[in-house]
């Protein structure tokens, strides 16, 4: 299994999130950064929304990997991003 889901309370805005976990006996951070972007205006386009959704992801802080675009609402789209290099301990 590569994946887990972990359930998170509705927001709004940024929200970072540190998930701690032990694998095969190392303990790793796991960071996670999860921003609304909001469409500005009355009735934008699909192709504004795309174009909104595109510019975020490309002017993304580089050390973070996009991981999940939400389900768009009319007015925002929540996109998460995980942190490249993974924290360890032992």
């Amino acid at each position: 299994m590569r994946e887990v889901v972990v359930l998170i309370p509705s927001f709004e805005g940024k929200q970072n999130i540190e998930i701690d976990v032990s694998i095969n006996g190392k303990k790793r951070i796991l960071k996670y950064r999860v921003e609304i972007i909001e469409f500005e205006g009355e009735d934008v386009s699909t192709v504004d929304k795309v174009s909104v959704l595109k510019r975020a992801i490309k002017e993304h802080d580089k050390d973070w990997t996009l991981v999940e675009i939400g389900i768009p609402t009319e007015k925002n789209i929540p996109i998460m991003f995980r942190k490249k290099k993974l924290s360890e301990t032992d």
